[in-house]
Order: structure tokens, then sequence, then C-alpha cells
């Protein structure tokens, strides 16, 4: 009976606890992670159908020479418009399918495949030929990223700043919980009409220079749940983990037995 209780006792302890490195960020490769250089020039680059919203100022203190380049807030405009409302088309500048938004003055301009920087310049370039010293300023309106899974506060993450990397985002939604996954995070992307997977590991270092460290608007993140949680609402994982507990148990009993 005794070795019976002890054998309960040990499978319980090695299915519902949890190890170290499954639940701490960035414990492996620690020490690789120090002088390793940042991406801090990541821009995402423009899609087919993003909203980007472009203000056109000058350092004149003249504003008026500038109307003439900014949004019509009156009507929409070919490729993307303006107005209230909650469509964002009419919130700023939609880039149509053949990868242009058009501007005013200027006409279409390519900006698919190009940073918020690169588009910047090119418009800098192009008005400065009517205005001098032009500053534009350029955002995308419509830039999300979608949380599922194991985490505080699921749901849509709007960006404001340009860019958003993956720690930030879990750090937004209230961080993993206790029974998500840290060591196998997906990442669902849309490149060129095509699907990409892609897999975070936040226990490792090796995150930092992952192309999926940096999210992409309308990226989805999957916060899958640990086996100890599926276990718990009464499922297994798979016939895999069937099998492995019941190897576990067996090997358990026979080293017992063998006391």
């Amino acid at each position: 009976m005794k070795k019976f209780f002890f054998l309960l006792l040990t499978i319980s302890f090695y299915t519902s606890c949890a190890t170290k490195e499954e639940i701490v960020y960035f414990y492996e490769g620690k020490e690789e992670l120090e002088g390793q250089r940042n991406l801090l020039e990541y821009e995402p680059k423009i899609e087919k159908n993003d909203v980007l919203r472009i203000n056109v100022s000058s350092s004149s203190i003249n504003e008026e020479i500038v109307a003439p380049f900014q949004m019509n807030t009156g009507r929409q405009q070919g490729g993307g418009g303006t107005g209230g409302g909650q469509n964002l088309s009419l919130m700023g500048y939609l880039v149509n399918p053949e990868g242009k938004i058009n501007f005013p003055v200027l006409g279409e301009i390519e900006v698919e495949g190009l940073t918020m920087t690169e588009i910047q310049r090119k418009l800098e370039s192009k008005i400065e030929e009517y205005v001098k010293d032009p500053i534009i300023d350029v955002r995308i309106v419509n830039f999300t990223v979608t949380v599922l899974g194991e985490v505080g506060s699921p749901g849509r993450v709007s960006v404001t700043d340009g860019r958003l990397s993956m720690p930030e985002l879990i750090a937004s939604v209230g961080d993993i919980t206790y029974n998500g996954k840290r060591e196998n995070i997906t990442v669902i992307r849309d490149e060129n009409g095509v699907k990409k997977i892609g897999k975070i590991d936040m226990t490792e270092t090796d995150l930092f220079s992952s192309e999926f460290y940096y999210l992409k608007q309308n990226d989805i993140v999957y916060v899958e749940p640990t086996y100890r949680a599926v276990k718990s609402a009464g499922f297994f994982t798979s016939y895999q983990g069937i099998i492995s507990l019941g190897t576990t148990i067996i090997s358990l009993y026979l080293l017992i037995n063998s006391l």
C-alpha cells in the first residue's frame, strides 16, 4: 500500500509541476545575449490594403502653403479617403491592389514594400518641388495584432508607434498565464497572400534574432495551453501523451518493486 501511495505521489508531482525552464523568460542563452545587436532600425513594410495617415507640414510659419497636400476631410479620395465613422479607409490613404495611394497634387504614389521612413523621404523629395523644407509624418492606421490563448487579456492590440516586439505584446495583454506554453508561441502571418507560421520560445534569448521578434500588421499570436492545463480540463493532448504517461507509470512501478 505504501508503494502504491508513493507511486501516485510521484506521478502527481511529474504531471502537475512546471520546471523553472518552462516558466522563466529568457532562461536559456542569457550569456550570449549581452552585446547582441538590436534591430533598432526595424520598420514594417507597407502592404496592399494598409491604411496610411500622412500629415504634411512645413517649417514655414504659413501653413497655408501645404494645404493642397493635406487630405480633403470632406470627401473620399480615389485609393483612400477621409471622413468620420468606423471605416478605417475613411481615416487615411488606402493602399490599393496595385500597391499605390492617390495623393493630393502628386497623384498616384507607389508605396507597397516601402517602410514608413522610405515613404516619408519619397514624398518629401516630390513635395520639395512645391514647398520649401516640407515635414512629412507617416503612420499605419490599421496596424493591429490579434492575441489568442493563454494570456491575461486576449484580443486585438493596436500599434501606434510604428512597431511592436513580442515581449512588448505579451506585456500589453497581461502576460502569459501560468497555464500558457512560453516555449511554443505560434505566430500566423500573411506574406503576399500566403500564410506563414512562426514559432517563438520566450524562455530562450534566440527570440531576439527571430524574424518574428517584431510583429507585423494583422499578425495572429496564439499561446497554447500547457499539458497540465489540458489535463485539468479532462483531455489528453494526444495519444502520444497517453502512451508517455502509461510508460512512466509502468517504469515507476517496476522501479518501486525492485527496491
